[in-house]
C-alpha cells in the first residue's frame, strides 16, 4: 500500500474534466459545482482558490490538461440501462456478486420494520392477546378508548423511529454506517425482549418505543450503507431489497400469527413477538463481516481502507485502472467537502461545543437553498408513500375485509394474500426500476393505485348495506385492494427507499437521509394513530348523504 500515491497521479491526470468537477455524481447525485453544502457570500472567494495542496487545487490544475487523453478512463464507465438492457442488468447484478450479498445482508434491517407491521396485524385481534392488555379490547374498554390505545399501541414504535432517526444522522457520520446498523439492532433486540415479556401495557408500549428507536436507526443505515457500497448501475435494483425484505417480514409475520393465534395460551402471542428477535442477532452477529463504507472511510481520510475496501467489493486487485479511479473520485469528493466546511467554519478545535455547532449547522443545511429541493423532495416521497392508504390496509385489513362481507376466516387469510401481491410486485421493480426509470414508475402507479380507491369506494358505497346479495361486487372490491397492493409493490413501495440516499451530496448524505426517513415515521405515526377511530366511527355517520 506504500505506492498507492505514486500510482494516484498518473490515473488521476486522465480523468475527464466533467469527472474532475462532478466527483461520483452519477453514483450519489453530488455536484460540488452547486454549492450543496452552502457556503456564505464571502466564503466564495476561499472556495474559488482551493487550499494550497488540497484536491480542489489539484482538479483546477488538471481542468487545463488536453481531454484528448481521457479515454482510456472512459472506456470503464457504466453505460444506463436501457429497456433492452434488461439481461445485462441480471448479468452486472451476478458479477456484482459480493456486492449483492453485502445489500442482501444489510437489508435484513427492513425485515424487522416489516415483521412488526405483519405481527401487530393479527395480534390485534387475539382472545388472549385481548385478555392480558383490556385497554385495547373494544368488548370491555369503554366509551371508544379502545380504538385509541390501539391506535396508540400502533404507532408507538413509529414515535420510537422518529427519534432513532435523529440518532441515526449523527451516529453514522461519527461512527460510521456499520456502528449506526449495529447500534440499531441493539435497540431492536432490547425492545423485542420487553414485548416479548410485558405484563401490562406501559411496559408492552415502552418495548415498542425502545424497539422503534432501533427501527428508525436501521431503516436510515441500511438503505444508506447500501447505497455507498453498490455501483451506480445496479444501486436501484439493490435498493430495492429494503423495500423487498419489509414486505417480506410483513408476509412471514403475518402468517406465523396466523398459525399461532389458536395457541390456547399466551404463548399465541409472545411467540411471535419473540421471533423478530432471530433476525436482529443475525445481523448484530454477521455485521463484522461486511466491509465498511468507502465515502465514510475517506471522510475519515482513511484512503488506504478505502481503496482496499473498494476493492474488495469489486473483487479486482487494488491496482486495477476502475478501482483506482473510482477511489480517486471518492477521495476529491471526500476532500473537496472537507474545503467547504473548513471554508465555512474555518479550523475549529476538535471539542465538543465546535462539534455540536457544526452538527447543528448541517441539519440546517438540508433546508438551505442548494439543498432545500433535494429535502423538499425525500420528505415528499414518504409523505405519499404513506398517506396514499399502505399502513392503513397492512394494520387494519381484517376490519377491511370485514367491510367487503368476508367471513373472519376468509378475511384474515385475504390479508395475508394481499401481504403476498405486495411482495410479487417489489419483486417485478427490483427488475424495472433501473430499466424504466423512478419517475415514470412513480407517475403510473400514482393513476392506478387512485382507480384502485375510487372503484374500492364506490363499491362499499353502492353495496354495503347488502353483500349477502352483491357477493360479485364484494370480490370485485378484493381484485381492486389486491391489484392496489401490486402497483404499490411496483412503485411507492420500494422507490422512496432508494431515492433519498442518491440525491443527497456526500457531506449532506447521513443528515438529508436521516430528514427525510424521519418524513416516513412521522406520517407513519400519525396513520397509526388515526386511522383505529376513523375506522371506529359509526356505518351511519359515514353513510351520510
Amino acid at each position: 500500500m506504500r505506492n498507492n500515491h505514486q500510482k494516484q497521479t498518473s490515473v488521476d491526470v486522465q480523468l475527464s474534466p466533467q469527472v474532475r468537477t462532478r466527483p461520483l455524481e452519477e453514483q450519489t447525485g453530488d455536484n460540488p459545482t452547486e454549492h450543496n453544502s452552502p457556503v456564505p457570500s464571502e466564503s466564495s472567494s476561499k472556495l474559488s482558490s482551493p487550499l494550497p495542496g488540497s484536491p480542489g487545487q489539484m482538479v483546477q490544475a488538471q481542468l487545463l490538461q488536453p481531454t484528448s487523453t481521457i479515454h482510456q478512463c472512459q472506456q470503464t464507465d457504466q453505460p444506463p440501462v436501457h429497456a433492452s438492457a434488461l439481461p445485462g442488468l441480471l448479468t452486472e447484478i451476478t458479477n456484482n456478486r459480493f456486492v449483492l450479498g453485502c445489500a442482501l445482508f444489510a437489508s435484513l434491517g427492513g425485515i424487522l420494520f416489516g415483521y412488526d407491521q405483519g405481527v401487530i396485524s393479527v395480534t390485534l385481534v387475539m382472545d388472549h392477546f385481548n385478555s392480558r392488555f383490556p385497554q385495547i379490547d373494544p368488548r370491555v374498554s369503554p366509551n371508544g378508548s379502545a380504538s385509541f390505545w390501539k391506535g396508540f399501541l400502533t404507532a408507538m414504535i413509529e414515535l420510537g423511529a422518529v427519534l432513532g432517526v435523529m440518532l441515526a444522522g449523527f451516529i453514522a457520520d461519527k461512527y460510521g454506517r456499520k456502528s449506526a446498523i449495529k447500534i440499531g439492532s441493539m435497540f431492536f433486540i432490547l425492545g423485542s425482549i420487553i414485548q416479548t415479556c410485558a405484563l401490562d401495557l406501559a411496559l408492552l408500549l415502552i418495548g415498542r418505543f425502545v424497539g422503534g428507536i432501533g427501527i428508525g436507526i436501521l431503516s436510515m443505515a441500511c438503505p444508506m450503507y447500501m447505497s455507498e457500497i453498490s455501483p451506480s448501475n445496479i444501486r436501484g435494483a439493490l435498493l430495492c431489497l429494503e423495500e423487498f425484505n419489509i414486505v417480506f417480514g410483513i408476509v412471514v409475520a403475518f402468517w406465523i400469527t396466523y398459525a399461532t393465534r389458536l395457541i390456547e395460551s399466551e404463548v399465541s402471542w409472545r411467540l411471535p413477538f419473540g421471533i423478530q428477535l432471530l433476525p436482529a442477532v443475525i445481523i448484530l452477529l454477521g455485521l463484522s463481516l461486511l466491509p465498511s463504507s468507502p465515502s465514510w472511510l475517506a471522510s475519515r481520510r482513511r484512503y488506504d481502507e478505502c481503496l482496499e475496501t473498494l476493492a474488495t467489493l469489486r473483487q479486482l486487485p487494488v491496482d486495477d485502472q476502475s478501482v483506482r479511479k473510482e477511489w480517486i473520485e471518492i477521495r476529491v469528493n471526500a476532500e473537496f467537502h472537507r474545503d467547504l466546511d473548513r471554508a465555512r467554519f474555518g479550523d475549529l478545535p476538535d471539542d465538543s461545543w465546535s462539534l455540536l455547532k457544526i452538527e447543528f449547522q448541517k441539519w440546517a443545511d438540508t433546508f438551505s437553498q442548494g439543498c432545500r429541493r433535494r429535502t423538499f423532495v425525500g420528505v415528499g416521497l414518504y409523505f405519499f408513500q404513506q398517506f396514499v392508504g399502505i399502513n392503513a390496509l397492512i394494520y387494519y385489513s381484517p376490519t377491511l375485509f370485514e367491510t367487503l362481507g368476508l367471513d373472519v376466516e376468509l378475511r384474515l387469510k385475504m390479508s395475508g394474500i394481499m401481504n403476498m401481491c405486495q411482495l410479487f410486485g417489489v419483486s417485478i421493480s427490483f427488475l424495472f426500476i433501473d430499466k424504466v426509470g423512478r419517475r415514470p414508475l412513480l407517475l403510473l402507479g400514482s393513476v392506478m393505485m387512485a382507480i384502485c380507491h375510487f372503484s374500492v369506494a364506490i363499491l362499499i358505497r353502492q353495496y354495503s348495506s347488502d353483500w349477502a346479495h352483491h357477493q360479485s361486487a364484494g370480490w370485485a372490491g378484493v381484485v381492486f385492494l389486491l391489484l392496489y397492493m401490486v402497483i404499490f409493490g411496483v412503485s411507492w413501495g420500494p422507490i422512496p427507499w432508494a431515492m433519498p440516499s442518491e440525491i443527497f451530496p456526500s457531506s449532506l448524505r447521513a443528515k438529508g437521509v436521516a430528514v427525510s426517513t424521519m418524513s416516513n415515521w412521522i406520517n407513519n405515526f400519525i396513520i397509526g394513530l388515526i386511522t383505529p377511530p376513523v375506522e371506529s366511527i359509526p356505518t351511519s355517520l359515514r353513510r351520510l348523504h
